[in-house]
Parts: C-alpha cells; structure tokens; sequence
C-alpha cells in the first residue's frame, strides 16, 4: 500500500507553497501569498507527527509477515518505495533514502513524511539562496572566456537536467593533538676573491600543539560524488537553521546513507593534515624544514547531521556527460571543462619555439640547454591551462574549519645539531 506524501498547501488559496530562496519564505505559485516557516512548520506539525507515526508502525507491521518482502523487493526496484501524491492521486515510486522531490505528474512539490524522525532526522539545514536561474547563470560564468574550452562546447552542448537537491552531510568536531620533530636547515654564502664558503647549520626543531576543528563536513550520500561535493566548500556555518520539512518544499531531499563512522575517517584525515601543516609552518627562520617524526592523534568530538543545498547541472556533449555542482548557499560553481587539445598543442609548440628562439638567439645557448628550457617552461604553461579548466578535488585539509582562537602550540624547542662547510673555486678570468 502507498504512503502518503505531505504537499504544503497555501492556506489562502491551497495551491502548492515551495521555498524561495530570494524571500526566505514559503511561496505560493498561484496566489503569490508568503509565508514564514515557523507559520507553515506550526500547521503542520500535527500533521507530520501523525504520518511519522504512521510509518513506524508500517515498519514494524512489515517486520512480523513472512518472506513476502524479500521476493516482492527481487525486480529491479529493490531499494524504492511507493507513495501517493494528494494532489493529483498519482502513486509515485521513489529512492527509500529520497526525503522530498516533485511529483512528475503534476508538479506539485512533495515531502515524504516518515523520512526524518528519531536518528534520520536532521540536527541543521541551510537553506538555498541562489536558485534556478542563478544556477544557470552561474554555468555560464563558470565556462566564461576559457582559452582551452572549445567553442563548440559552448554552442552544442545541451542541459539533461537541472535541480536543487538538499545533500545529507555528517559534520564533525574534533580536537588534534600534535607532537612532530623537523630537520631545519640554515643556508648561508660567503664570497672571497678566490672561493665560496658555503656553510650549512642543521637543526633539530621540536613542535608540539593543539588545534580545536569545528563541524568538518563529509557529504554522507554514497550516490554524490566526494570531490564534487569537497570542492563547494564552505558553508556559512551562521546560517544554520534547526531542522524544518518546510525548507525542503519544492527541492530534492535525500537522506544519509554512509554511516557517521564510516565518514569519520575522511574528517580525520583532514584533521591531521591541517595539523601537520599548521606545526610544520611554525618552524620559521630558516632555509629548508623537512619532517622527520610525526605522531598526530584526534580525539572526535560531537557529530551532527545536516541537510546542505546543491544544484546540480548536467549537460552532454559528443556523448559523453559533465556534472557541475553550485552551492546553494554561497553561489560557488565547480565542475571539471573539457578542454580543445588542438589549441593547447598548438599554444605550448609555439611557447616551445619562442624559448629556443630566445635563448639561442640572445643568450647563445646551446642547442640541448635552449631544448631542455624550453619543455621546462612549456610544462609550466601547461600546467597552468590545465588547472584552469579543472578545479574538483578531494579536499586534503580543514584549515577552514579550526577554531584559531583555540590553536596553541605547546611546546618550541630549536636545538642545534651541526654544521657542515663547502668550498667552491672561484674561476679567475684570464
């Protein structure tokens, strides 16, 4: 049997009310009418708590019948349930982890209720700020006037699909505590009409501290891809909201399927990094700092559960598909370009030819010197295109997310360990 799905209604006109980010308010498409989300929340809150309950004892009714379920579950929908729109009657087949959407018969924005109690339920959510149109927008200025992007990508390429989706994130406190050594070197050169004295001091330097993280998030659906969803960071954590079925109304909702535990291990990582960065920096005054013992452990903090706001873009083109990703909140766009691999070959041949040119010509180089510069520098050049284009990416650290009012490093100690000398002739022009 189908579960009902929850429609917020104008209570003016009972069109269907769906979140606006521009406003911060529920909205009506019919009638224009707003509404807070308090007011909307306080209205339907007897109405939640009914389907809610109504769920659980689905579930448990669901749990003493026999092996129906296991074999009705064997056709390729295992994982989906079945809900009925109250707006059109429509029975709707959805995600078990799917939260809220749009019902595709007739549009109206539907919550699925039940989705969100006891530990599915969400501690926060940010609401979106930016929507469809600024999503789109925002495509267009992220492809801008690239060098490298083909222009047939630009004119050719089509959008599949569009749409606003609330990800579920696991976000994590923490305190690191950091004990490292470093081998520090001091350079310094002495000239002499004949010779130069080049005296290295080497170091022990000894770096202990504590760093305080706050709410590092780790997207928590295994369906979203990790990079794309590191690289839209940050969130404005000041504009958590407590959790409210209303804020979904009108976008796509999922809840978590990756377990808080499993997701802790890429909060950590991040911790340590950031902690090794943050020690090894402290090691100032000298030439060269390289590691030579580390020994980082973090202890875990309170974890919470939040609903973040994604769009979501999806063009195709020359068959093969591309995924941007905007956040919701700050408007940030990313999503990897493709790139015109005749233009760049061309670009870095001529980048080629002007360094041989340059440096046999003017500074009379060698042949194999001007060769070997000029790949050097045609690598460099390359490099640079290339990360133009792409900018998804794991996220390696959580500098944003310490607390530097909480950062000490407890323990300094630089010892001087030895010295080392090396004389080199100085040829005399004869």
């Amino acid at each position: 049997m189908a579960d009902q799905v929850t429609n917020y209604k104008c209570p003016a006109c009972e069109g269907p009310l769906h979140f606006e980010p521009k406003s911060g308010m529920l909205e009506c498409e019919y009638c224009d009418s707003q509404f807070s989300v308090e007011e909307i929340e306080k209205r339907y809150a007897e109405k939640d708590a009914k389907a809610a309950a109504a769920k659980k004892a689905e579930d448990a009714k669901e749990k003493t019948e026999d092996d129906w379920s296991v074999t009705s579950a064997a056709w390729n929908g295992e994982g989906m349930k079945s809900y009925t729109c109250p707006s059109c009657g429509a029975t709707l087949i959805c995600d078990e982890h799917q939260g809220s959407g749009s019902c595709p018969y007739c549009g109206s924005p539907t919550i699925v209720p039940g989705q969100f109690v006891d530990m599915l339920k969400p501690d926060y959510v940010i609401p979106f700020k930016y929507d469809k149109k600024a999503a789109l927008d925002g495509l267009k200025k992220h492809y801008g006037n690239r060098f490298l992007l083909p222009k047939e990508f630009k004119e050719k390429s089509h959008m599949e699909e569009i749409k606003g989706v609330y990800v579920p994130f696991w976000l994590y406190d923490g305190v690191s505590n950091g004990n490292c050594v470093y081998e520090a070197i001091k350079e310094e050169k002495r000239r002499t009409p004949k010779e130069e004295i080049i005296t290295k001091k080497y170091y022990r330097a000894e770096r202990k501290g504590e760093l305080t993280f706050q709410k590092i998030p780790a997207d928590a659906s295994s369906k979203m891809a990790d990079d794309l969803m590191d690289s839209i960071e940050p969130y404005n954590y000041s504009e958590l909201k407590s959790f409210s079925n209303a804020y979904l109304a009108g976008y796509y909702a999922d809840k978590y399927d990756v377990s808080v535990e499993e997701n802790a291990v890429r909060a950590v990582e991040r911790a340590k990094e950031t902690t090794r960065q943050v020690l090894e920096e402290d090691v100032t005054g000298y030439d060269s700092v390289s590691p030579v013992m580390e020994n980082i452990h973090v202890k875990q903090g309170k974890a919470y559960y939040a609903l973040m706001p994604v769009w979501l873009l999806t063009t195709r083109w020359k068959d093969q598909k591309y995924t941007f990703a905007m956040n919701g909140q700050t408007g940030k766009m990313v999503g990897d370009l493709p790139i015109n691999k005749g233009k760049l070959w061309a670009t870095l041949a001529i980048v080629i030819a002007l360094i041989i040119g340059l440096t046999t010509g003017l500074f009379h180089w060698s042949m194999t010197g001007a060769v070997i510069a000029a790949l050097i520098v045609a690598l460099i050049v390359y490099l640079c295109l290339a990360a133009g284009m792409k900018n998804v990416g794991i996220a390696r650290t959580a500098d944003v997310y310490v607390d530097r009012e909480k950062t000490k490093i407890t323990h300094r100690l630089d010892l001087f360990e030895r010295q080392e000398q090396r004389v080199v002739p100085i040829q005399q022009n004869k």
